[in-house]
């Protein structure tokens, strides 16, 4: 944990600290909210423009019809209450990438508001409350490149600019980093299934600020909060939350007083650096946009934006731990993706035991997908490939350790498993008993110490006879003949 002054927070029991987040989540649309200009990514600079986007005189806004669906479908799936009107707004203020000198949101009259996520702390479940989730365009990008003569540069690509977003904000609910951390995984995922953004937070797809301020514990009134803008992890977000309650708690100590700034994370140093004095709404100036009606969404639209809502992570894993007898760790593996879980769900249907196909997701694909540096949805072996080897385990074709040398050589070839079982020339265990009772005769002659002592009574000693038959058949024995003959011979 980050620290100033060498003290946890744990260990500050006089003081807790309240967080609130401002999450900006880039909708998934085609084209950006107020024209035509593609939202592709990647592409040269400023060739995604236009005069709605590059803000040119007497050009005017069009609203994306789907930019609206996706984000009523984002707040529904975040509990949000839709409000049939709302109305957009100039959000003014300067700034190299903004080309009108204002931004086009919603302030007074949000698209949705008073929602929540639940989240599981150690204390138990958790309700987080989301103030609003509103819609508004996205800013450009200045990008900053340095030259050997240590002079800088900075460039200007209007291809964000105009981009749809829905802005979600928290209320003052969070009382600590992780918390933080968690309400974060959990909204992720939530926006991951309902499809409306791909969250992508290298490509700039989901931002996200962090306001915290420290009190006295018990103090019914806020502290003065600082801004944190500009986190690119999770991680990172909390770890400069530890940082700041720190170093508020510290400057408290000190006989200070906390500065009303936003301030910017340095990952390599793990600490939090001035940047501006935070604004106030009253700054920007917020009036209504004279270009643009106000948006309704009738109880008809509602209705048919919410007949599209997917069936969401949490409600998916209490589905599933009763359907398929899996336990809750396996059900959050196994939910972590959408596609991830469909593909479950295909297959353990397919499969004689869908509790297997889950303990082999959990106990051998994970490990090697980890090893590899992998995630699950870059795994050579599908779904598919883990229910046909679970059925070949469930009916004794193949043994627990066939399977894994299967599973190592489909990694090692980036092939699926039944490609590698075909290549390998469909092995299955030996049933051969006259074959197996000639290999456990002579481990049996050639171990009389551990004879003596099963027939003494100490029948853990079967365990080392079983190895060593395993060993001699390259693993090709069938364990439970393998049990039923020892029991058999070692009388």
């Amino acid at each position: 944990m980050a620290t100033t002054s060498g003290i946890s927070v744990s260990a500050r029991p006089k003081y807790e600290s309240v967080i609130g987040l401002e999450v900006h989540v880039q909708l998934l649309t085609a084209t950006k909210i107020f024209c035509s200009c593609s939202t592709h990514f990647g592409d040269p600079p400023n060739t995604n423009v236009c005069p709605v986007c590059l803000g040119l005189p007497g050009a005017l806004p069009v609203l994306n019809r789907k930019a609206v669906e996706f984000a009523v479908l984002a707040a529904m799936s975040l509990n949000c209450r839709i409000n049939e009107t709302s109305i957009f707004a100039r959000k003014n203020y300067f700034y190299p990438d903004l080309p009108k000198g204002y931004q086009v949101s919603q302030y007074d009259k949000p698209l949705s508001e008073h929602g929540f996520i639940e989240i599981k702390t150690a204390g138990g479940a958790k309700k987080i409350g989301i103030t609003r989730l509103h819609l508004e365009e996205d800013a450009g990008k200045s990008l900053h490149e340095g030259f050997a003569d240590s002079s800088e540069t900075t460039g200007i690509d209007l291809n964000r600019s105009g981009m749809p977003l829905i802005e979600i904000v928290s209320e003052p609910d969070i009382a600590s980093p992780e918390e933080a951390y968690e309400y974060l995984t959990r909204l992720k995922e939530i926006i991951l299934y309902t499809g409306v953004s791909d969250c992508n937070m290298e490509e700039g797809s989901l931002r996200c600020d962090a306001n915290i301020s420290v009190r006295p514990r018990g103090q019914k009134e806020l502290g003065t909060k600082t801004e944190v803008k500009n986190v690119n992890s999770f991680r990172f977000i909390r770890e400069a939350l530890e940082y700041e309650i720190e170093r508020h708690i510290g400057i408290i100590d000190s006989g200070g007083k906390i500065t009303q700034e936003t301030r910017l994370y340095n990952s390599s140093e793990g600490k939090t650096y001035g940047m501006r004095s935070k604004e106030q709404a009253h700054d920007y100036r917020y009036f209504p946009e004279p270009d643009l009606l106000p948006l309704v969404v009738d109880a008809k639209w509602q209705k048919e934006i919410r007949d599209a809502l997917p069936e969401l992570p949490e409600a998916r894993r209490k589905r599933i731990v009763a359907a398929y007898g899996i336990t809750e760790q396996d059900a959050q593996v196994l939910t972590l993706t959408k596609a991830l879980a469909d593909q479950f769900e295909a297959a353990a249907k397919a499969a004689r035991s869908p509790k297997r196909v889950a303990n082999l997701v959990q106990s051998e694909l994970m490990g090697r997908l980890k090893a590899k540096g992998l995630d699950i949805e870059q795994s050579p072996i599908s779904m598919n490939g883990v229910a046909a080897s679970a059925d070949l385990v469930e009916s004794g074709a193949i043994s627990g350790k066939m399977l894994k040398d299967l599973y190592d050589l489909a990694f090692e070839r980036g092939k699926d498993f039944a490609v590698i079982y075909e290549e390998e020339g469909r092995p299955e265990q030996s049933r051969d008993t006259s074959a197996l009772e000639k290999i456990i005769d002579e481990i049996i002659a050639a171990n009389p110490k551990q004879v003596d002592q099963y027939r003494a009574g100490k029948r853990t000693v079967v365990g080392f006879f079983v190895g060593q038959v395993m060993k001699a058949s390259k693993g090709q024995a069938n364990p439970q003949l393998v049990n039923e003959l020892l029991a058999r011979k070692l009388g």
